[in-house]
């Protein structure tokens, strides 16, 4: 099975998280070929806020001038990277840490002028990560990404993996976040829901903000090929491995 496994920064701003999480992956590839995509918010506010660089957003996305694709390089796919590379190799797997810049493995357009060198990935040339999965290799990838006149740009996480798994044609997407999966308007999280669920839960406020660009992803994924998503808690034991095995956990999304 191919599988893609998105993790959110978050999950990896402590050590212990970090090796916790790169066991279980190593041990899903002992047995299935697994491409990691990760993000690094939390990371990269910190690094601007020490360095007097105050973070701005506009609809979730941060604005992005030459100072923060500075510090994306530097943390994102800088420390964040090699801290998860470094993670699983000492958990058995032999990981390969990338950026969509790498071969072209991601291509980008600027999103608007107000934005800044913030990025929609256009094209994905999954070749690399083909190359590396069918050979063993665990594919790590920080969410920058280029284009043929050699601009850099960041690129939302979810929108990352979501390109990524495409390109990788991957049979599962699975989001670790800091959540116990997709809440409907009760409050409960939901074991199951389809497409037209999810854009149900968004057009009528239930999913807001964060989760509502997790489930636009999601949708996004299955309507180009991948079979299932899974948004699922990274604190979770064994997470990756429970969702291979179809054990309940989180929130599935599929097309019917």
């Amino acid at each position: 099975m191919r599988l893609l496994v998105k993790l959110g920064g978050t999950l990896l701003d402590t050590a212990e998280s970090r090796q916790r999480l790169a066991g279980e992956i190593a041990a899903l590839a002992e047995a299935h070929q697994v491409v990691v995509v990760h993000g690094g918010g939390k990371q990269m506010t910190r690094f601007l806020n020490e360095r007097g660089v105050e973070s701005r957003f506009v609809n979730g996305l941060r604005v992005s001038t030459p100072e923060v694709i500075d510090a994306v390089l530097k943390v994102l796919a800088g420390t964040v990277n090699h801290e998860l590379v470094s993670a699983l190799y000492a958990a058995g797997a032999a990981s390969v840490g990338l950026s969509g810049v790498d071969a072209g493995l991601a291509e980008a357009e600027p999103i608007s002028e107000e934005l800044g060198a913030v990025g929609r990935v256009t094209s994905t040339n999954a070749k690399l990560l083909d190359l590396l999965a069918l050979n063993g290799y665990v594919p790590v990838v920080a969410c920058v990404a280029g284009d043929r006149a050699g601009h850099i740009y960041n690129v939302n996480a979810d929108q990352m993996a979501v390109a990524c798994a495409t390109g990788f044609r991957a049979d599962r997407l699975i989001f670790l976040t800091d959540v116990d999966g997709v809440r409907g308007a009760s409050g409960t999280t939901l074991a199951r829901l389809t497409v037209a669920e999810c854009r149900e839960l968004v057009t009528s406020g239930v999913a807001t903000g964060g989760m509502q660009a997790k489930l636009e992803a999601a949708c996004l994924a299955v309507e180009r090929g991948t079979r299932a998503v899974v948004i699922a808690p990274g604190a979770a034991a064994d997470a990756c491995a429970r969702i291979v095995a179809n054990e309940p956990m989180g929130t599935e999304i599929t097309a019917e």
